[in-house]
């Protein structure tokens, strides 16, 4: 698509990811047995023809540089244009404290990337957000309506309300109330996916450098919502905005349903994620796998019930894994129990170890850790 260009904001880590982010962004957490939680953003762009993105890093990013590379598994390794990975802090200079207060500041740290866009629009969105949009007709919904701002949003009720945002829309489609910090969910929620054009995102990054304003919510959606038509595109479909461990976990057994399945993996609009090269899955015929989603390299010789198992997974005989998480590389050992837990990367289990979590409250373990 040669009118939009995409900008994502891998920012710092939510404090109830817990463990999950304690070595990586929210961007690199894996998620759906071998993808990274960009990867769902970063596809619908593709998938509607985006040839530019740029990633605004932020914190504990070595992971995500790992996972996106030079962009070729989302064919953006380009010479002009393509994947673009954008340092944190390259204009805040005036504060001790090195993190970015909201979107309008990391924006502003990077505004000479900004003034370099070569598209008329842009589309603002978060990594945390499991979706597959069809972004193409938000953009001809956009162009279509004439409004300064398209803000994507659901009527669904997605959970934690941790730093959500809620419209009230009009007949017509345009959001005449902007809602946060509210105790109860009212209106449409926002997925934290924007379209607007170059020039307004640039007149706004400069007026809230100038006010010292950082919140693109409080600064823009709400701050100019006066002098601005914003309007809401509303999806349907399937969506989640992932911020607490319980999250994470709710959602990951979610994949479970073949209709969500369905919808996040349309066939029309793949999700991309990094090429690995590893062997089949090797299922023992004394083991037993059981509902459950596993990823190319694991090796099962015990009992997996309910579980989300990532790359190269080894669940030894004698154990028995229930609804848990697994990522890439645990090693579940002989006659080991586990119960509604998540093992980060490297995770070693050690023979006859039982560990018991509970579907309200999962057991976390961090990776590299030996139990």
């Amino acid at each position: 698509m040669k009118g939009l260009h995409g900008l994502i904001f891998a920012h710092g880590k939510h404090t109830g990811l817990r463990e999950l982010t304690e070595l990586r962004s929210p961007a690199s957490v894996p998620f759906g047995g071998r993808y990274r939680m960009i990867d769902f953003v970063l596809s619908s762009m593709v998938n509607a023809g985006v040839s530019d993105v740029g990633v605004i890093l932020h914190g504990n990013y070595q992971s995500l540089l790992d996972h996106l590379g030079s962009g070729k598994d989302w064919d953006l390794s380009r010479k002009h244009g393509g994947l673009r990975l954008l340092p944190p802090f390259a204009m805040v200079q005036h504060r001790d404290d090195r993190t970015f207060r909201g979107k309008m500041e990391a924006l502003a740290s990077v505004s000479s990337y900004l003034e370099t866009i070569r598209q008329d629009h842009v589309v603002l969105a978060d990594c945390d957000t499991i979706i597959n949009l069809p972004l193409q007709k938000v953009y001809e919904a956009h162009v279509a309506s004439g409004a300064d701002i398209t803000a994507v949003c659901t009527p669904k009720n997605l959970g934690s309300l941790n730093a959500a945002t809620f419209f009230h829309l009009d007949d017509e489609g345009n959001v005449t109330h902007t809602l946060y910090d509210i105790k109860e969910p009212e209106g449409f929620r926002s997925l934290d996916i924007f379209i607007l054009s170059k020039d307004l995102l640039l007149r706004a990054v400069e007026e809230c450098r100038r006010q010292d304003r950082y919140s693109f919510r409080d600064a823009v959606l709400h701050g100019m919502a006066g002098e601005l038509k914003i309007r809401g595109f509303v999806w349907d479909g399937y969506a989640a905005q992932i911020r607490t461990l319980a999250g994470y976990y709710d959602r990951s057994m979610e994949l479970f349903d073949p209709a969500i399945r369905r919808e996040l993996f349309p066939k029309e609009r793949p999700v991309f994620t990094k090429e690995m090269n590893v062997s089949s899955t090797y299922l023992d015929p004394d083991g037993a796998c059981v509902n459950s989603l596993v990823a190319d390299g694991c090796t099962v010789e015990g009992r997996v019930e309910n579980c989300v198992l990532f790359r190269g997974v080894r669940v030894a005989k004698g154990a028995e894994v229930k609804n848990c998480i697994l990522m890439q590389n645990v090693c579940v050992g002989r006659g080991a129990s586990l119960t509604h837990v998540i093992a980060d990367k490297n995770v070693k289990i050690t023979d006859g170890c039982t560990l018991v979590g509970s579907a309200n409250y999962p057991l976390a373990i961090a990776k590299n850790a030996e139990i």
